[in-house]
């Protein structure tokens, strides 16, 4: 299992087509982390000053067509990730500072 942190407004974007961040067209590559743990870090770390919802996304790497490659403890989707790959959806807990406390299924 992968997981990728997204504001929901991106998330939501285009539900029609593969989900492509930003980062796919810059870096070539979608960041994602090896577990729930890492993504919230990357989830306080990264988007503290975000606002709005922000999610944390359950990818299934044997559902992608597109190819993972683990560099530097991280996986990288090198693609789009299939909108079928996601097996699950969690919000980021956040207090008033934006500090990212936890994790909760989002229904």
């Amino acid at each position: 299992m992968l997981f990728h942190v997204v504001p929901l407004a991106q998330w939501s974007a285009r539900p029609e087509d593969p989900y492509a961040p930003d980062s796919l067209a810059g870096e070539g590559f979608v960041h994602c982390s090896p577990d729930e743990a890492a993504a919230l870090a990357v989830a306080d770390a990264h988007y503290r000053d975000t606002p709005g919802p922000l999610l944390v996304l359950r990818i299934d790497e044997e559902r992608l067509s597109s190819e993972v490659r683990w560099e530097g403890g991280f996986p990288h989707v090198y693609g789009p990730v299939d909108r079928a790959a996601v097996t699950g959806v969690l919000e980021v807990r956040r207090d008033a500072d934006g500090t990212a406390t936890g994790l909760l299924p989002r229904a």
